[in-house]
């Protein structure tokens, strides 16, 4: 971002990024928090300042004891630059323009007829051009796809619900709007989200499980977003919870997702999933063994998380929520069931997100992006 102050750079990032995520923060709490001294704060944030990424509010408390000049907490200038997030679907895009404190300024949908690759890009350079009016401040756009995606390549290795392999977005992508852009899967974006702007603010370890079309996981370890050497760490929605279950479209068997996604949920009760959620809701015995079923799978498969990782949070989330009710009691005895020992008492807790909060996933992976940059 400063390529004159190289130097720098890591305090640089470490100061910006702990003022993002948990500012207002005064100088002496940024040398707490980041193990620096406060001449190594103050030399990193003078650029930040100075480009207008920064500024001091009103000073508001002292320095220590004795001390007679109290302190200026630093804020970020969350209109110095916007950041434009995607998250894309089998059938619609849906955009939103964030500030650089990730607070969505304007949102926009747009239908998507089909998958096709040359199709869904025109329509994103359109979407673009109706969210972003100047690009001098919006520069930089993120997007959220399903699936085994390469952030640092930006290419789309596999997305079974898009029926993408091979596809290399981020250049694509960049071509059709003229903007920096980095690609994430989706999971790992809303997790993203979560962690710098959301429920995982702070936390050392947490996860977020997505239920709806597809099963996911993000996990957070260390303070810092696993992806593994191959990108696919977290992939719960692809682990066999019952070898001689429904075969599933990664090849494999009786993974969670050929169990408790919508698609094998409708496939299974042989209803729309609205329909199904009704039926259950009615009392259908046969229908509410299918809910039942799904949400075992998906209780062993968060066990499995936490048997594996140890979270101290767990977060479950997606569109499947809307039919929680019909999911949770299983959900919570699949995972007691499974979580070994003391992982049992990691705490569950639901937290609906629409689909907007995930193209701010997206637009949060941006700004991280730039912030590393």
């Amino acid at each position: 971002m400063f390529p004159e102050a190289e130097t720098a750079a890591p305090a640089m990032t470490a100061v910006l990024t702990a003022v993002l995520t948990e500012g207002p923060l005064s100088r002496v709490a940024l040398a707490r928090r980041l193990g620096l001294s406060q001449a190594a704060v103050t030399k990193a944030a003078r650029p930040l300042i100075e480009r207008g990424y920064l500024q001091e509010l009103a000073a508001t408390e002292r320095s220590g004891p004795g001390a007679g000049r109290p302190a200026s907490p630093l804020v970020i200038r969350a209109d110095r630059e916007f950041f434009v997030g995607v998250k894309i679907t089998a059938d619609e895009l849906i955009g939103v323009v964030c500030d650089f404190g990730a607070k969505v300024r304007a949102s926009v949908h747009r239908p998507l007829r089909k998958t096709d690759v040359d199709y869904v890009l025109t329509e994103l350079g359109h979407l673009v051009d109706d969210l972003v009016d100047d690009r001098t401040r919006t520069r930089r756009l993120g997007l959220a796809v399903s699936g085994d995606v390469d952030r640092a390549t930006g290419l789309v290795r596999y997305s079974p619900f898009l029926h993408w392999r091979d596809v290399p977005l981020r250049e694509r992508a960049e071509q059709v709007t003229g903007l920096t852009v980095t690609v994430e899967n989706d999971v790992k974006a809303l997790t993203t989200a979560e962690h710098w702007f959301g429920a995982g603010v702070g936390a050392d370890s947490f996860a977020l499980v997505t239920v709806g079309t597809g099963i996911g996981c993000g996990l957070v370890v260390n303070g810092r977003i696993v992806s593994g050497s191959h990108g696919v760490a977290g992939e719960i929605g692809h682990l066999s919870v019952d070898a001689n279950g429904p075969a599933c479209h990664c090849g494999g068997r009786g993974c969670v997702e050929a169990i408790a996604g919508t698609e094998a949920i409708v496939a299974r009760a042989g209803l729309g999933f609205d329909d199904a959620v009704a039926a259950a809701r009615a009392g259908d015995e046969r229908v509410r063994a299918v809910f039942a079923e799904a949400g075992n799978a998906i209780g062993g498969g968060i066990a499995a998380v936490a048997n594996l990782v140890g979270p101290a949070h767990i977060v479950v989330s997606g569109e499947g929520l809307a039919a929680y009710d019909l999911f949770e009691t299983h959900i919570r005895a699949g995972f007691e069931r499974q979580a070994f020992g003391a992982a049992a008492q990691c705490p569950l807790s639901v937290r609906p997100l629409p689909f907007e909060e995930w193209a701010r996933g997206a637009a949060t992976v941006s700004i991280q992006a730039f912030v590393a940059s």
